[in-house]
């Protein structure tokens, strides 16, 4: 388990444009080792490009991205698992042809986790009894909700040390939202640094450890997840209050 308190992730100056529009100016966050950092805003601020850049799924057109001390920017999203990032993205990509069993098992044959793909297999099984007892149905075949875990399943078959979860209770069941919530807990428990993006901004900053506030692609706001959950313009802004 990595100590808590240094950074993990550093990242500074990304940018990015669509056909020539900027959706990412000026890019900027730090994720402690052990934390929980949450990105927050509106759709269109961003936020999506901002993970997808630190997985390695887009590149930056300008900016850092430190992981360990070691710059990530510009590796291959390959590499970047390979260096312990796993991302979760929005819309729960799984194989939708592909069994429960096989689409968790294909994740785990990545280099650092493949000597240990049956404990891992055997850990997500006990996180999400549902997928255990579904692990021979094929993945499109699943709910709305199941694909999510299996999505959630897919990322920790890789052994990360910095799980990225990109909109994770988006169309859930508020049951649902809650486990989801209560299960990011759990993993940051178990040592695994986790970088939260939601638009559910009352349950994410009530579990963040930090917290980010993106606008238009750059970051706005920013401080201990507690203390924006009781700010006036966080309020106002994301929760409908005043």
């Amino acid at each position: 388990m990595d100590s808590a308190g240094e950074a993990l992730l550093r990242v500074s100056g990304l940018a990015y444009d669509y056909a020539g529009v900027s959706a990412v100016s000026n890019c900027s966050l730090e994720l402690r080792r052990g934390k929980i950092a949450a990105l927050i805003g509106g759709n269109g601020a961003g936020k999506s490009t901002s993970v997808k850049m630190i997985a390695g799924a887009l590149r930056s057109r300008s900016g850092s991205i430190m992981l360990d001390g070691r710059e990530i920017g510009g590796l291959p999203a390959h590499k970047v698992v390979e260096l312990g990032v796993a991302l979760v993205p929005e819309g729960r990509l799984v194989f939708q042809h592909l069994t429960v069993r096989e689409n968790l098992i294909l994740s785990g044959h990545v280099r650092r986790a493949r000597e240990k793909c049956s404990q891992s297999l055997e850990r997500v099984f006990e996180l999400f009894p549902r997928l255990k007892e579904r692990q021979t149905q094929f993945a499109g075949s699943l709910s709305g909700g199941e694909q999510q875990m299996l999505a959630i399943g897919r990322g920790l078959m890789t052994m990360p040390r910095l799980l990225i979860l990109d909109e994770p209770s988006l169309g859930l069941s508020p049951i649902l939202v809650g486990q989801i919530f209560e299960l990011v807990r759990k993993l940051n428990a178990e040592g695994i640094s986790v970088l939260l993006v939601e638009q559910n901004v009352h349950h994410t900053l009530a579990i963040a450890d930090y917290a980010y506030v993106l606008e238009k692609g750059r970051v706005v706001q920013e401080g201990e997840g507690r203390r924006l959950l009781n700010d006036p313009k966080v309020k106002e802004a994301y929760l409908g209050l005043v």
